[in-house]
Protein backbone atom coordinates (compact mmCIF):
# COMPACT_ATOMS: atom_id res chain seq x y z
CA UNK A 1 0.00 0.00 0.00
CA UNK A 2 1.21 3.01 -0.76
CA UNK A 3 1.88 5.43 1.86
CA UNK A 4 -0.02 8.63 1.88
CA UNK A 5 2.26 12.26 1.34
CA UNK A 6 1.27 15.94 1.72
CA UNK A 7 -1.66 17.62 3.75
CA UNK A 8 -5.52 17.04 2.83
CA UNK A 9 -7.88 19.18 4.63
CA UNK A 10 -11.17 17.31 5.86
CA UNK A 11 -12.81 20.20 7.64
CA UNK A 12 -12.12 23.93 8.41
CA UNK A 13 -13.71 26.30 11.23
CA UNK A 14 -14.32 29.75 8.94
CA UNK A 15 -16.65 30.83 12.16
CA UNK A 16 -13.66 30.65 14.96
CA UNK A 17 -11.36 33.18 12.92
CA UNK A 18 -14.61 35.82 12.87
CA UNK A 19 -15.80 35.29 16.22
CA UNK A 20 -12.51 34.63 17.88
CA UNK A 21 -8.97 36.34 18.02
CA UNK A 22 -6.41 34.06 17.34
CA UNK A 23 -3.20 34.18 19.47
CA UNK A 24 -1.67 31.27 18.43
CA UNK A 25 -1.76 27.70 16.82
CA UNK A 26 -0.69 24.03 17.66
CA UNK A 27 -1.07 20.28 15.99
CA UNK A 28 -2.09 17.90 17.68
CA UNK A 29 -2.84 14.59 16.83
CA UNK A 30 -6.23 12.80 17.33
CA UNK A 31 -6.92 9.15 18.86
CA UNK A 32 -9.80 7.92 16.51
CA UNK A 33 -11.83 4.75 16.02
CA UNK A 34 -11.61 2.64 13.11
CA UNK A 35 -14.93 4.03 11.65
CA UNK A 36 -14.32 7.96 12.64
CA UNK A 37 -11.10 7.77 10.39
CA UNK A 38 -13.34 6.26 7.69
CA UNK A 39 -15.75 8.88 8.07
CA UNK A 40 -12.95 11.37 7.81
CA UNK A 41 -11.53 9.81 4.50
CA UNK A 42 -14.98 10.63 2.80
CA UNK A 43 -14.46 13.93 4.18
CA UNK A 44 -16.95 14.07 6.24
CA UNK A 45 -16.90 16.52 9.76
CA UNK A 46 -17.65 20.04 11.48
CA UNK A 47 -15.87 21.72 13.46
CA UNK A 48 -18.29 25.07 14.19
CA UNK A 49 -19.52 24.12 17.59
CA UNK A 50 -16.07 22.56 18.77
CA UNK A 51 -13.72 23.12 21.44
CA UNK A 52 -11.00 21.60 23.24
CA UNK A 53 -10.11 22.03 27.12
CA UNK A 54 -7.78 20.57 29.63
CA UNK A 55 -8.55 18.23 32.28
CA UNK A 56 -6.26 16.22 34.56
CA UNK A 57 -2.81 17.33 32.53
CA UNK A 58 -4.40 15.52 28.90
CA UNK A 59 -6.11 17.72 26.21
CA UNK A 60 -9.46 16.36 24.94
CA UNK A 61 -11.31 17.85 21.95
CA UNK A 62 -15.60 17.50 22.22
CA UNK A 63 -18.72 18.98 20.42
CA UNK A 64 -17.03 18.13 16.95
CA UNK A 65 -19.35 16.32 14.59
CA UNK A 66 -17.34 13.56 12.55
CA UNK A 67 -21.12 11.39 11.30
CA UNK A 68 -21.33 7.90 11.47
CA UNK A 69 -19.30 5.61 8.76
CA UNK A 70 -21.92 4.69 5.94
CA UNK A 71 -20.56 1.06 5.63
CA UNK A 72 -20.12 0.74 9.58
CA UNK A 73 -22.74 -1.35 11.30
CA UNK A 74 -22.52 -2.03 14.97
CA UNK A 75 -19.11 -0.83 15.85
CA UNK A 76 -19.76 2.34 14.85
CA UNK A 77 -18.97 5.83 16.50
CA UNK A 78 -21.06 8.15 18.27
CA UNK A 79 -21.08 11.34 16.39
CA UNK A 80 -19.94 13.88 18.98
CA UNK A 81 -18.14 11.88 21.47
CA UNK A 82 -14.72 13.57 23.36
CA UNK A 83 -11.61 12.79 21.72
CA UNK A 84 -8.26 12.90 23.29
CA UNK A 85 -5.53 15.43 21.82
CA UNK A 86 -1.94 13.97 21.32
CA UNK A 87 0.30 17.23 22.48
CA UNK A 88 3.73 17.08 24.19
CA UNK A 89 3.43 18.12 28.19
CA UNK A 90 5.51 21.32 27.88
CA UNK A 91 2.60 22.40 24.81
CA UNK A 92 -0.27 20.88 27.30
CA UNK A 93 1.37 22.79 30.20
CA UNK A 94 1.49 26.27 27.66
CA UNK A 95 -2.40 26.03 26.56
CA UNK A 96 -3.45 25.43 30.76
CA UNK A 97 -1.78 28.38 31.99
CA UNK A 98 -3.29 30.47 29.18
CA UNK A 99 -6.99 29.09 29.63
CA UNK A 100 -6.73 29.31 33.49
CA UNK A 101 -5.33 33.03 33.13
CA UNK A 102 -8.69 33.91 31.85
CA UNK A 103 -10.48 35.19 28.85
CA UNK A 104 -8.58 32.91 26.34
CA UNK A 105 -10.38 29.78 25.12
CA UNK A 106 -9.20 26.82 22.86
CA UNK A 107 -10.99 26.54 19.24
CA UNK A 108 -10.27 23.78 16.77
CA UNK A 109 -9.55 25.61 13.85
CA UNK A 110 -8.72 22.92 10.92
CA UNK A 111 -8.86 19.28 10.99
CA UNK A 112 -6.72 17.42 8.30
CA UNK A 113 -4.28 14.54 7.36
CA UNK A 114 -0.79 14.95 6.96
CA UNK A 115 1.11 12.26 6.06
CA UNK A 116 -2.21 9.65 6.50
CA UNK A 117 -2.18 11.06 10.16
CA UNK A 118 -5.47 13.05 11.03
CA UNK A 119 -4.57 15.89 12.87
CA UNK A 120 -6.17 19.13 14.36
CA UNK A 121 -4.90 22.39 14.49
CA UNK A 122 -6.09 24.21 17.77
CA UNK A 123 -5.79 27.68 18.58
CA UNK A 124 -5.64 29.76 21.93
CA UNK A 125 -8.19 32.53 21.07
CA UNK A 126 -9.88 35.80 22.57
CA UNK A 127 -13.58 36.39 21.87
CA UNK A 128 -14.14 39.40 19.82
CA UNK A 129 -17.35 41.78 20.75
CA UNK A 130 -19.84 42.66 18.29
CA UNK A 131 -17.70 46.15 17.26
CA UNK A 132 -14.84 44.35 16.94
CA UNK A 133 -16.49 41.51 14.21
CA UNK A 134 -17.69 44.84 12.38
CA UNK A 135 -14.91 46.65 12.28
CA UNK A 136 -12.50 43.25 11.01
CA UNK A 137 -15.14 43.07 8.36
CA UNK A 138 -14.77 46.94 7.49
CA UNK A 139 -11.09 46.69 7.35
CA UNK A 140 -11.10 43.49 4.77
CA UNK A 141 -13.80 45.63 2.88
CA UNK A 142 -11.50 48.54 2.68
CA UNK A 143 -8.67 46.32 1.88
CA UNK A 144 -10.42 44.50 -0.72
CA UNK A 145 -11.85 47.86 -2.43
CA UNK A 146 -8.35 49.13 -2.68
CA UNK A 147 -6.81 46.37 -4.26
CA UNK A 148 -9.65 46.40 -6.98
CA UNK A 149 -9.10 50.38 -7.54
CA UNK A 150 -4.97 49.27 -8.04
CA UNK A 151 -5.57 46.80 -10.57
CA UNK A 152 -8.16 49.06 -12.74
CA UNK A 153 -5.77 51.88 -12.35
CA UNK A 154 -2.92 49.57 -13.19
CA UNK A 155 -5.19 48.32 -16.50
CA UNK A 156 -5.74 51.90 -17.59
CA UNK A 157 -2.08 52.88 -16.85
CA UNK A 158 -1.38 50.14 -19.69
Amino acid sequence: MVKERGEKVVATNRRARHDYAIEKTYEAGLVLTGTEVKSLRQGRANLTDGYAYIDGGEAFLDAVHIPEYSQGHWTNHATKRTRKLLLHKEEIIKLSHAVAAGGYTLVPLKLYFSDGRAKVEIAIAKGKREFEKRQTIREREDKREAERAMRTRNRLGE
